[in-house]
């Protein structure tokens, strides 16, 4: 019998033994019970953008909270500033998820929702795959690739009604001279112990839907859930000189000494003054001394 799969025929099953495509039946069978936030997984070949696929899908009436979308390979992934995100076919884990927290959410939290899904993801590999992932604020998750502090994923959300698509994009066997910049990394070149896609896209979602439960119980509140907490003992961001590069060509140099209540990571600045940064306000965000 030939296995069945999203990916399309057997010969594309097998045709790179070190890249499978993800399993969609036994993704469904882990992830899809009663009472679980995850309504439905579905997994394309190719398309140009999970989020903007999903976030058209829910405007449309077509997706309900917990849908999930993943992508084998992405022509059109962004990130934030719209910035492009590129990587070979089944190289990495490229999803999207849609979440409505309803109206007990007052919508000033909502802006936790990156975040949260990048505790959640951290939290997610340190376990399963054995490498010790850190955050980057905003949206970055950082390995570790030969003592130097690399980029292997990163966190997009936008908000598509009542509700927010969050999108993922992480490198997982991307290989050296795959890296579309000398500063990306991945989970292989981090020494994970698991590169195996489907464990590691599961532990993600149960990572997220745990994380987004307690969060939603408390009613938003960062702090209630412990999101705050965990957040700044996984930013490396925290503590650090940093330079905001601010619209308008204005820079703000400062050390990172917090993230507040609303998400904002605050800078305290050589005249003694702690400013906020919004995420919104921020065009890129990288230490002082370095052009990393």
């Amino acid at each position: 019998m030939t296995p069945a799969d999203a990916s399309g025929s057997a010969a594309n099953r097998w045709s790179d033994l070190d890249r499978p495509p993800l399993n969609a039946l036994a993704l469904r069978r882990g992830l899809l019970r009663p009472g679980g936030l995850w309504s439905s997984v579905e997994v394309v070949p190719r398309t140009g953008s999970t989020n903007s696929d999903l976030v058209a899908s829910a405007a449309a009436g077509k997706a309900a909270e917990g849908a999930v979308l993943v992508a084998e390979e992405q022509s059109a992934g962004r990130g934030r500033l719209d910035r492009t995100w590129t990587a070979p076919p089944r190289s990495g884990l490229f999803f999207s998820v849609l979440l409505t927290p309803g109206p007990k959410i007052p919508i000033e939290r909502w802006g936790w929702l990156p975040l949260l899904a990048g505790v959640a993801t951290a939290t997610a590999l340190s376990r399963a795959a054995g490498v010790d992932t850190a955050l980057k604020w905003p949206n970055d998750l950082l390995v570790t690739v030969g003592g130097a502090e690399r980029k292997a994923g990163g966190i997009l959300a936008e908000r598509s009604g009542d509700g927010v698509v969050v999108g993922i994009g992480l490198n997982v066997s991307l290989r050296a001279e795959e890296l579309p910049v000398p500063t990306a990394g991945s989970l292989a070149l981090a020494g994970a112990r698991v590169v195996d896609r489907d464990p590691l896209l599961r532990a993600v979602l149960r990572s997220l839907e745990e994380w987004y439960t307690e969060w939603r119980r408390a009613g938003g509140d960062p702090r209630a859930s412990r999101l705050q907490e965990a957040y700044a003992a996984g930013c490396a961001t925290l503590g650090r000189t940093v330079r905001a590069e601010l619209p308008g060509g204005k820079d703000l140099v400062g050390e990172a000494v917090a993230v507040d209540g609303d998400g904002r990571l605050v800078l305290a600045t050589g005249d003694g003054v702690q400013q906020p940064v919004g995420a919104g306000d921020i065009v890129h965000l990288r230490p002082a001394l370095s052009e990393e």
